[in-house]
C-alpha cells in the first residue's frame, strides 16, 4: 500500500505543485519561485540550531537584500497564501487517491464482514446483533475546519479533476484557488455553521448510509422494506442545539435548524421521487408515486404539510409497492425498496439533534425559580433533590429577571415543536455538561417534565449526563447507581425502553488528566457503568465526546472500538466528529463509506468474537493503571507549574483562536476577564499546543511513566502488553501520531528565554523521553514505522507548513524579545494558524 501511496500521492504532489508554483499572487511573480528556497532555508536553519528570527532574517539578507520593512512583511503574507493553497492541493490529491490507498473491500469492510461470518457460521448471530445495534456519528460545529464554503466547493472540483488527470481543469482551478479568499470576513452565526454541515448530510451521508445498509442486508439475505432496524447507521447533529458549546445558540436557532434539516431532506426525497417516476410508469403504481411526489412538493415549495409524519409517506409508498408486486411482477421493485429504506432511515428529521447545557446554568435557573417562589435553594444534595422533585410548576416566563434563564426554558420547549414537525427522532436528548451529581441530572429531568407538561413515564426526552473530569469519571458509577434506585426516574427509563445514554468527555478528560489517565479512566468508567446498569436492568448507551486530534480523544477510532472487551456495553457506538475529521474521514462518499464500515465491523466483531485480543487480564490492568497514575502525576505537576497558564497566554497563540472567524463560539466559558485553566475550552487549549508543534496533551507523561516502570524492571512486561493488547497498542499508537507531529526545534529559542526557559525544557525533556520509550516498547527504528502511509502523509504535510511554523514563531519570538506586540506581528500569527491546522487533518 505504501508504494501505491508514493505513486498516487507523493509523486503526484511533486508534479502538480510545480504547476502550482507558477501561479502569481497580487503581481508578485517571484513568490512561487522563492517558496522552495524559503522551505529549504527553514529546514537548514533549524538543523543548524538557528532561531526563527535568525532564519527569516538570513533569508532576506541572502535572497532579497534590497527589500526592507513593509516589503518583507508583504512577502511573508504572500508565502502564507501559497502554503495555504499547497495544503489544499495535497488534500485534494489524497482524496482523489482514497480508494487506491485504502483497502475498500478488505478487513473491516461489509464485504469482508459477511465473508467472515459465513465461513465461521455466525451469519444468524450477526443478523440478530444488527437488529439492535447502531452507530451514531454526531456532527459538531467545533471550529477546527478553516475552509469557507466557496473554498470547499473548489476542493471538491479539484479532487474530481485530479482523479482524471485533467490538467487544463486543474490549472484553472488552481488559479481560482489563488484568487479566492480563505478567510471569513465575519464570524459565522450558529445557523451558518449548521448550513455548512447540512451540506455533508445532503451530498454525502444521504447517499452513503443507504448504500452501506443495502449491501449489508442484501449480503445477509434480508428484505429491505421490512428490516426492523433501518437506523443501523445514523447522524447526530449539534449545531442549533449545543448551548454549552455555543452560548449564542437560542431557541429560535434550534427551530430554524430543525426546519432547514427537514426542508433539505425533502429536497433529497423530491429528487429521488422524480427519478422513480421515470421508471414506475405503470397503471395502478404511477398514481401512488405521483401522490408521494406532489405531497413532498407541497411541503417543500408551498409550506403545506401534506404528511404529518414519515408513516403517512410510507403508507403511500407501500401502496405503490403492493400494486407493483400484484400487477407488474415487481418490475423495478429494487428501486422502490431502496427509496422506502431511505425514508425509514432518515424519516422527517434527517439528523438527530441534541440539546446541551452546563450543569452550573441549571443550578442558577433553579435558584431563581425558588427565589421567585419565595424560597431558598440551599441544603444538602438529598434535600435539594427533594425540593426539586416536589416542585409542581414553574413561574411564568415574564417573571424571570435573568434573560438567560428564560431562554433556557424556551430552549427546552423546542422539544415539543421539533418533535411535532420532524418526529421524535428530530430532537429527543438533553445533554448535561460538567455533570457531577444526581441532582444535576434530576434538575434537568424535572425542568423538562414541567416545561413540556408531561406526566411521569411520558417524557419523550432522554436525559444524558456528560462526565468529563477525572474525578467526575470516578464518581459516575456511584451517581448512576443512586439514580437508578429512584422510583420515578426508573419509571421514566422504563418508558424509554430501559436505556440510559451516558456521555463521556474524552476532550475535556484529556485536558484535565493528561493522555494516559483520561483514556484509562474512561475505559474503567465504562466498565463500572456497564456493571451497575446491568445490575439495575438498564442498558447503558455510551456517547463518546471525541475530537479530531489524539489530544482530544481522536486518533484511530476503529481500533479503539474493536479493543473494548465484554465488560463494556456495546449495543451502540456513538461518537462526536468535528472540523477537519468530518471533511477528511466523511467528506466524500468513498471515505464516508470506508470509515462507517470500519466502525460497523469494529462494533459487531467485538460482540461476535469477544475473546479476540480484547480482554485485559488483572496483571495487564494493574500495569496500565500504574502507568496512567504515574503519567497523571507528571501532567498534574506541569499544570501546577507557575508558568503553565502564562505560557499559554503569552507564548502560545491561544488568544488568536478567538480572532479566526472560523466559529461563532467564544474562546472560553465564563465571563471573567482573566484566563483560568478550568474555563478554557478543549479546542483552543489543544490547538495552541498543536500550533506550537508541541502537542503536550497528546503525550505528556507517557515517557515518564514508561521510564518509571523500566526502572522497576517492567520493560519486558510493557513490550508484551503492547503486542498482546489491542487497547494498549491503540493507545500508544495514537500517542505516536501526536509525537510525530511535534517539531521542537521551532521553539528551541525559548530555552534561552529567562522567563520560560525552565518550562520549555520540561516540555522538551518529556518529548524526547516519550519518543525514545515508545520506540523501545514498539521495537521500531522510528515512530509509526508500522503505518508508513500515515507516517509519510504526516511528513509531507509538516514539510509543506514548515515555512508557516517558522513565520509564526518568528512573530512570537519578536514579540517576546521586543517586549510587546504590533498589529503586523499579530496578523502574521493569525494568518499562519489556518494552514497549520488544516495540514493536520489526518485524525491527529
Amino acid at each position: 500500500m505504501f508504494q501505491v501511496y508514493d505513486t498516487q500521492v507523493a509523486k503526484r504532489f511533486t508534479i502538480y505543485n510545480s504547476l502550482f508554483l507558477d501561479l502569481p499572487f497580487d503581481d508578485i511573480y517571484v513568490t512561487g519561485t522563492l517558496l522552495p528556497f524559503l522551505g529549504k532555508a527553514c529546514e537548514k536553519g533549524f538543523a543548524e540550531g538557528k532561531s526563527p528570527r535568525e532564519i527569516i532574517d538570513r533569508f532576506f539578507e541572502e535572497m532579497m537584500p534590497e527589500e526592507k520593512g513593509k516589503a518583507q512583511t508583504d512577502f511573508l503574507f504572500q508565502m502564507i497564501q501559497y502554503v495555504e493553497r499547497q495544503v489544499v492541493l495535497f488534500d485534494s490529491i489524497e482524496d482523489a487517491a482514497y480508494e487506491k490507498i485504502n483497502d475498500i473491500s478488505g478487513k473491516g469492510s461489509v464485504k469482508a464482514l459477511i465473508s467472515r461470518v459465513e465461513s465461521d457460521r455466525k451469519k444468524e448471530e450477526l443478523i440478530e446483533k444488527l437488529k439492535t445495534f447502531s452507530i451514531r456519528l454526531t456532527l459538531t460545529a467545533h471550529p477546527t475546519q478553516f475552509y469557507p464554503g466557496n473554498v470547499l466547493g473548489i476542493i471538491t472540483d479539484l479532487e474530481k479533476a485530479i482523479r482524471t488527470d485533467d490538467l487544463e481543469s486543474i490549472n484553472l482551478l488552481l488559479q481560482q484557488l489563488g484568487k479566492t479568499g480563505f478567510i471569513n470576513r465575519e464570524k459565522p452565526t450558529p445557523f451558518d455553521e449548521a448550513i455548512s454541515l447540512i451540506w455533508y448530510l445532503e451530498n454525502v451521508f444521504y447517499h452513503s448510509i443507504p448504500d452501506i445498509i443495502i449491501r449489508l442486508l442484501n449480503g445477509l439475505g434480508q428484505p429491505l422494506h421490512t428490516w426492523e432496524n433501518p437506523a443501523i447507521l445514523k447522524v447526530g447533529f449539534w449545531p442549533g442545539g449545543d448551548r454549552d458549546g455555543n452560548p449564542f445558540v437560542t431557541h429560535e436557532t434550534t427551530i430554524q435548524v430543525a426546519d432547514r434539516l427537514k426542508k433539505w431532506l425533502m429536497r433529497c426525497y423530491y429528487r429521488d421521487l422524480r427519478k422513480l417516476r421515470k421508471r414506475l410508469t405503470f397503471k395502478h403504481v404511477e398514481e401512488h408515486i405521483v401522490k408521494a411526489e406532489r405531497g413532498i412538493y407541497f411541503t417543500l415549495f408551498e409550506n403545506k404539510e401534506v404528511y404529518a409524519s414519515k408513516e403517512d409517506l410510507l403508507a403511500v409508498l407501500f401502496d405503490a409497492r403492493e400494486a407493483l408486486v400484484k400487477y407488474h411482477d415487481g418490475l423495478f421493485l429494487d428501486l422502490l425498496d431502496q427509496f422506502i429504506l431511505k425514508v425509514r432511515i432518515f424519516g422527517f428529521h434527517f439528523a438527530y439533534m441534541d440539546l446541551r447545557q452546563d450543569s452550573r446554568k441549571h443550578d442558577g435557573l433553579w435558584e431563581e425559580v425558588f427565589s421567585l417562589q419565595g424560597k431558598e435553594f440551599i441544603g444538602s444534595e438529598s434535600e435539594l433533590i427533594e425540593k426539586v422533585m416536589k416542585t409542581k410548576s414553574l413561574p411564568s416566563l415574564d417573571q424571570y429577571q435573568e434573560p438567560f434563564h428564560k431562554e433556557m426554558l424556551q430552549s427546552i420547549g423546542t422539544v415539543n415543536a421539533v418533535q411535532k414537525t420532524n418526529g421524535e427522532d428530530g430532537l429527543h436528548r438533553y445533554i448535561i455538561s460538567n455533570c457531577q451529581s444526581v441532582l444535576h441530572i434530576l434538575e434537568v429531568y424535572q425542568l423538562a417534565k414541567l416545561t413540556l407538561r408531561k406526566k411521569v413515564g411520558e417524557l419523550p426526552l432522554d436525559i444524558v449526563p456528560l462526565f468529563e473530569t477525572i474525578d467526575d469519571l470516578k464518581m459516575a458509577p456511584e451517581i448512576m447507581s443512586k439514580l437508578y434506585q429512584m422510583p420515578e426516574y426508573k419509571t421514566h427509563l422504563t418508558s424509554r425502553n430501559s436505556k440510559q445514554n451516558i456521555m463521556l468527555g474524552f476532550s475535556d478528560g484529556t485536558k484535565d488528566g493528561g493522555y494516559l489517565k483520561a483514556n484509562w479512566s474512561i475505559l474503567v468508567a465504562k466498565e463500572e457503568l456497564t456493571r451497575v446498569s446491568r445490575e439495575n436492568g438498564i442498558e447503558v448507551v455510551f456517547f463518546d465526546g471525541r475530537g479530531g486530534p489524539v489530544a482530544r480523544g481522536g486518533g484511530n477510532l476503529h481500533n479503539f472500538y474493536a479493543s473494548l472487551g465484554e465488560k463494556v456495553e456495546n449495543s451502540e457506538i456513538q461518537v462526536t466528529i468535528q472540523g477537519q475529521t468530518i471533511s477528511s474521514n466523511y467528506g466524500k462518499q468513498a471515505s464516508c463509506i470506508y470509515n462507517f464500515e470500519q466502525l460497523l465491523s469494529a462494533g459487531v466483531e467485538s460482540h461476535l468474537y469477544p475473546n479476540f485480543e480484547k480482554s485485559l487480564n488483572e496483571e495487564q490492568r494493574a500495569l496500565i493503571d500504574k502507568l496512567a497514575n504515574i503519567g497523571y502525576g507528571k501532567y498534574k505537576d506541569l499544570k501546577s507549574h507557575p508558568k503553565f497558564v502564562p505560557y499559554l497566554e503569552h507564548v502560545a497563540p491561544l488568544k488568536f483562536f478567538g480572532m479566526t472567524n472560523i466559529g461563532s463560539r467564544p474562546l472560553k466559558r465564563g465571563k471573567d476577564s482573566g484566563l483560568r485553566f478550568e474555563d478554557l475550552r478543549a479546542i483552543p487549549f489543544v490547538g495552541s499546543w498543536a500550533q506550537m508543534k508541541q502537542n503536550i496533551p497528546g503525550f505528556y507523561g507517557v515517557g515518564t511513566a514508561i521510564s518509571a516502570l523500566e526502572k522497576e524492571g517492567g520493560m519486558d512486561e510493557l513490550k508484551k502488553l503492547y503486542q498482546d493488547s489491542l487497547f494498549f497498542r491503540t493507545l500508544l499508537s495514537n500517542s505516536m501520531q501526536s509525537l510525530k507531529k511535534c517539531f521542537y526545534p521551532a521553539t528551541a529559542y525559548l530555552k534561552d528565554n529567562p522567563e520560560y526557559s525552565e518550562f520549555w525544557q520540561l516540555l522538551f525533556q518529556e518529548f524526547e523521553c516519550s519518543v525514545e520509550k515508545l520506540k523501545e516498547i514498539a521495537e521500531m527504528e522510528e515512530l509509526m514505522d508500522d503505518n508508513l502511509v500515515s507516517k509519510t502523509s504526516i511528513e509531507i504535510r509538516e514539510r509543506i507548513v514548515l515555512p508557516l511554523i517558522t513565520i509564526q514563531q518568528y512573530a512570537i519570538q519578536t514579540i517576546l524579545e521586543n517586549g510587546g506586540s504590533t498589529e503586523i506581528l499579530d496578523k502574521l500569527i493569525l494568518r499562519t494558524m489556518f494552514g497549520i491546522i488544516n495540514a493536520t487533518r489526518n485524525a491527529a
